[in-house]
């Protein structure tokens, strides 16, 4: 019995050593594994066809953004309301809206016999005024030689100077219908008036039709001056603290991949309904496919700094985390986790402090791939 007890407890011990041996490989397996999977080894003509890039981290001026939304928009004092003073018959027109204009464009020719009669109440004025001017120098030779009383001369001064008046006023009314007085002669007398573009810039609003009579209160036309075309941006009060005048914006529209180079003028003082504020941008270069109330996407730069960064081409995302790929002797790439921070100009901010060396910089989602591939295979 004795002997039976011994064997079974020499048996219990020689099975108890082979699972402990066992498992203790296993783990030794596991703690390679674990030492190894960060790490993957490409030959060089792999490397070569994957176009893997190396290169070192850069010292780069970077920013943060806020990203928002807005609209081209033009100053008020860049928008022109195009009436006439004295109403008429518009005889000719030739715009649409988006046309092109130059400063002194003929816009249209209206006609009405009130710009005739004023033209003749000028003249009539202009010469009453030069016989008066006569008048008035032949009474002041006669009352120096006593020919004439003081109160003689006193009344045709004051009827010369009242009509230098009436034909100062009467030409001022010419100026408004665009004609000129000094040119004007019985012989040019004309039905017909020009409206005058008073700026070089495009027709935004045509109201009137040929035939239409038009009246002094009535906007013929709407010109807009682009020289100051600016962006005008919907910043929520929240973000309002961050904005400043200055900073430097990067703008686009949906439909185009160009981007628009501005900066912030100024803020307005006040928010709307909506806790939103409008923040007004120049842009730095005209392009005249820009026009007013076309939707825009904008990012401000809150601010800068000199900071380590990567291009974005050298971060991989894995399992909901930021990697980079540090190049270890030959072709062999260890994976670190990084902290990633702003995104500029095709670059990203690295927060992690990054050992010393070269790193991949282009392609590095391949070096991935291989590495998850290699680990699947053992």
């Amino acid at each position: 019995m004795r002997d039976i007890l011994n064997v079974l407890a020499g048996s219990l011990i020689i099975m108890t050593g082979c699972h402990s041996s066992a498992d203790n490989k296993e783990a030794t397996k596991n703690e390679i594994a674990d030492s190894s999977n960060n790490t993957v080894q490409l030959s060089s003509i792999q490397v070569k066809n994957a176009g893997i890039v190396t290169g070192r981290p850069e010292l780069r001026q970077m920013h943060t953004s806020l990203r928002v939304s807005g609209v081209i928009d033009v100053p008020p004092q860049n928008l022109y309301s195009i009436s006439i003073p004295l109403g008429g018959y518009l005889k000719t027109m030739n715009l649409l809206p988006g046309s092109q204009v130059k400063k002194g464009q003929v816009l249209a020719i209206l006609e009405d016999p009130q710009y005739v009669q004023l033209q003749e109440d000028y003249l009539v004025a202009k010469s009453k005024l030069a016989f008066l001017e006569a008048d008035f120098a032949r009474q002041q030779e006669l009352n120096q030689s006593k020919a004439n009383s003081d109160k003689v001369l006193q009344q045709v001064k004051s009827d010369f100077e009242s009509q230098q008046v009436i034909v100062r006023a009467l030409g001022e009314k010419l100026h408004l219908i665009n004609i000129n007085p000094a040119t004007l002669r019985s012989s040019n007398i004309s039905r017909q008036i020009s409206i005058l573009a008073p700026i070089s810039g495009f027709v935004s609003k045509v109201n009137v039709n040929t035939g239409k009579y038009v009246a002094p209160t009535d906007v013929l036309f709407e010109l807009m001056d682009p020289a100051d075309l600016h962006l005008s941006l919907t910043v929520f009060e929240k973000d309002l603290s961050q904005i400043s005048d200055g900073q430097q914006v990067v703008a686009w529209a949906n439909n185009s991949n160009e981007k628009y180079q501005a900066e912030v003028h100024f803020i307005t003082k006040g928010v709307d309904e909506t806790h939103a504020a409008e923040v007004h941008c120049h842009l730095k270069k005209y392009d005249k496919r820009l026009v007013p109330g076309m939707f825009m996407n904008a990012e401000i730069a809150l601010n800068n700094a000199q900071v380590t960064a990567l291009p974005d081409n050298a971060i991989v995302k894995w399992q909901g985390k930021n990697y980079v790929f540090k190049v270890d002797t030959g072709n062999t790439y260890r994976m670190l986790p990084v902290e990633t921070g702003a995104h500029t100009d095709g670059f990203t901010e690295i927060k992690t402090n990054l050992p010393e060396g070269s790193y991949v910089i282009d392609n590095a989602y391949p070096v991935l791939m291989k590495m998850k591939n290699s680990g699947d295979e053992e």
